[in-house]
């Protein structure tokens, strides 16, 4: 499998994981800045919450690492919680935006 493929299969399982306060996708609200694919398909995603004292801050990030783990041929999953910068609700796809009704 190649990198470019396997980052598309992340991104496919991440749409499926949501902010259960926010019927949008954490893909699709931002959340995600950074996905890197290691060479031995070991994955580490930079992400945000929509705030510090986030009600899911302790059990959003566990759940993306193990649903990555669990897609074919990653060898592992590191999450790494940021605050730089700051999420917004400009950092939301259209798709979102218009799903929150902020278009």
């Amino acid at each position: 499998m190649e990198k470019e493929a396997l980052t598309q299969e992340v991104i496919n399982v991440l749409k499926t994981i949501y902010d259960p306060e926010i019927p949008v996708d954490i893909y699709e609200l931002g959340l995600i800045y950074q996905i890197d694919v290691k060479e031995d398909f070991a994955v580490t995603i930079s992400m945000t919450l929509t705030s510090p004292s986030c009600p899911v801050a302790e059990t959003l990030p566990p759940e993306v690492e193990e649903k990555i783990k669990g897609i074919e041929h990653v060898t592992d999953c590191k999450v790494v919680i940021t605050w730089d910068p700051p999420w917004d609700k400009s950092m939301m796809s259209e798709a979102a935006q218009l799903e929150l009704g902020f278009l």
